[in-house]
């Protein structure tokens, strides 16, 4: 009891000591509000305000680039009833489903492959990330000319030495897409994969010891300690390259821009277009809001269930 009561008295509660704790509080809390503070005025003007604008022309009607009035939903009806919105916006599904197809398990298997390496794990990285260091529009230079078609394409010269006939290729609107998403996971897997390699390292190797000792080969390796592992990064990268597919446009712009037809115009392209052909800026302004909106419930729904998955594990 004594002890306790003489504790007690240790503690200076005088309003003295509260009140320089609490100015020493705000000081600190000042101190870090001027650190962050160019931060939020960059964020704010580069972020915040485009934003906020292009929701407030979506609204607007224009001649050229000036505000002539305000026009309401008129301008989301007249993106929703054109005959090219429906053409991008299934080419942009299109693009997406193509992406998770091919472009969402090559980085997975090349990261995989290159961790089970023993000897020239450096080689690897450095070979697998060097496409990404390329330009896009080089890259996409270099793939026009290898799908190129009849007999001088690349493609078709390699084709031809095992007596298979030329394709078209890009002219082809049921290949156009995907040979699209080929180009583009060319280019970007490597940094991807690169990411869930360090995932990986992560990863203790006690786990993979045990796994041995007890036969495991290393595909019930992979299977039961490396995939499980990454599954929390890879939730994550899935939808940030749906987000990033759904965004495409300089790739089908350059290679066919957009054709065949429309075969492969997505719907930032389509924004594009009105910007540039049309100059109808409140029209492209209502497109992007329109994207974005679809990327946010998007997400929140995605994010929600991989949530619920995960809380049941």
């Amino acid at each position: 009891m004594d002890f306790t009561i003489s504790r007690h008295k240790d503690i200076d509660t005088s309003p003295k000591t509260a009140m320089r704790s609490k100015s020493r509080f705000r000081r600190k809390d000042v101190f870090g509000w001027l650190l962050i503070l160019p931060s939020l005025i960059l964020f704010t003007f580069y972020i915040w305000e485009p934003l906020l604008e292009n929701i407030r022309l979506s609204f607007c009607s224009a001649k050229l680039y000036t505000v002539t009035g305000f026009a309401g939903l008129d301008n989301y009806k007249a993106v929703i009833g054109d005959v090219d919105f429906m053409a991008a916006f299934r080419n942009t599904f299109s693009y997406t489903f193509w992406s998770l197809v091919i472009g969402f398990l090559v980085p997975i298997i090349m990261a995989v492959l290159i961790s089970e390496t023993v000897h020239g794990k450096s080689l690897f990285r450095v070979g697998v990330y060097f496409p990404n260091i390329m330009p896009t529009l080089a890259t996409i230079w270099v793939w026009s000319y290898f799908f190129m078609p009849g007999d001088t394409g690349v493609l078709n010269i390699l084709l031809g030495k095992l007596g298979i006939a030329p394709s078209q290729w890009l002219n082809n609107a049921h290949f156009t897409i995907p040979l699209i998403i080929i180009t583009m996971t060319w280019k970007s897997a490597g940094s991807t994969a690169l990411i869930y390699m360090a995932n990986i390292s992560g990863i203790s190797p006690d786990l993979y010891e045990a796994a041995t000792i007890d036969g495991a080969s290393i595909w019930q390796r992979v299977a039961h300690i490396t995939v499980p592992s990454i599954f929390s990064i890879a939730r994550t990268m899935l939808i940030l390259q749906v987000i990033s597919v759904f965004q495409i446009m300089y790739e089908p712009m350059i290679f066919k821009n957009g054709g065949p037809g429309n075969a492969s115009i997505s719907l930032m392209m389509l924004m594009y277009r009105y910007l540039t052909r049309d100059y109808n800026v409140p029209k492209a302004a209502a497109l992007s809001v329109l994207v974005s909106i679809f990327l946010v419930v998007l997400s929140i729904v995605y994010m929600s269930l991989t949530r619920d998955k995960e809380d049941k594990r």
